[in-house]
């Protein structure tokens, strides 16, 4: 369900503005995209984990509000990480 260091950094390589960013609001977004991508797919299979489930929840909102915060701070920016994740907005 975790991801694994080399995943993790090939998120932060796709998703970087700069060569040392690591914790923009793209990078945290796209990883917290994944997690909760592996999240949905355990609770499919687990569908009585409830533990799993409020931590998805969790996740989720975390996401919700770095949307919201770089929505507010850059469109441009947000329409092109919704763009890129294929989320819906």
């Amino acid at each position: 369900m975790s991801l694994s260091k080399e995943e993790k950094q090939q998120l932060i390589e796709m998703f970087r503005r700069h060569e040392a960013d690591t914790g923009s609001p793209e990078v945290q977004i796209a990883i917290l995209t994944e997690r909760i991508h592996r999240l949905t797919e355990h609770l499919k299979q687990h569908k009585h984990d409830e533990h799993s489930r409020v931590g998805l929840l969790k996740l989720v909102g975390k996401r919700r509000r770095q949307l919201e915060y770089l929505a507010r701070v850059d469109p441009q920016r947000y329409r092109m990480v919704l763009e890129r994740l294929g989320l819906r907005k």
